[in-house]
């Protein structure tokens, strides 16, 4: 069957927004007057803002509550989402996005992440035009490894799975295609650590390997 739609992570695959929230919360920790060892932020990466804040009330016996935290630490991450010159879409993705869409094939964004982040990349970058659809982690009932976000991806692109690809970078969104039973791309790059790839169909590094032409040779 021939490949209809594609449907994208975003953080890790499009843009890596891990620096920005690793500084926002180093600036919230200075103002806290915290200091919050290596092991123990490592515990925060891909946790919601308000869980970590609950664990840094609970640990540090903060005098706040988990909305004033929150508050401070999406302040500076916003800051740095929009001053931060080193903060760009990651190598090669603008120009596959470019050649997707010019081939016809339909975009839908399936993300983890809160749809206002995702809003502030798709303006920031412009990429609106070439989705048409966008799905956040807000959205769900159920998180990746569930299967939810990509079944439901599929429904808005109108495409029966069997003519989709999803295109992953970590663990749980690989697992996630696999139990949608959807062909995974696994997107392996300097900023996806300690991730399995076993049950993703295609291991790419660069994303020309997978063109349209390219991967249409895998339908």
């Amino acid at each position: 069957m021939p490949l209809k739609a594609v449907l994208f992570d975003m953080d890790g695959v499009i843009v890596d927004t891990e620096p920005l929230h690793r500084k926002a919360y180093f600036k919230m920790f200075d103002d806290l007057g915290i200091v919050v060892p290596e092991d123990l932020y490592t515990t925060f990466t891909g946790a919601a803002t308000k869980k970590v804040c609950s664990v840094l009330i609970e640990k540090y016996g903060l005098n706040a509550n988990i909305n004033e935290l929150a508050a401070i630490k999406r302040k500076y991450f916003k800051y740095f989402f929009y001053h931060d010159e080193d903060f760009a879409l990651l190598p090669g993705v603008e120009d596959l996005i470019k050649n997707y869409f010019e081939n016809g094939i339909k975009l839908v964004l399936a993300s983890s992440a809160s749809m206002v982040t995702i809003d502030m990349v798709f303006e920031k970058f412009k990429l609106a035009k070439y989705f048409i659809g966008k799905i956040s982690g807000d959205d769900l009932k159920e998180s990746k490894p569930n299967p939810e976000i990509f079944l439901l991806a599929a429904e808005i692109a109108q495409e029966p799975k069997e003519n989709c690809v999803v295109i992953e970078d970590s663990t749980n969104g690989i697992l996630a295609a696999h139990n949608a039973g959807i062909f995974c791309v696994a997107y392996k790059s300097e900023h996806s650590l300690h991730q399995h790839y076993e049950k993703a169909n295609l291991l790419i590094s660069d994303f020309s390997e997978i063109t349209t032409e390219k991967i249409s040779l895998y339908f």
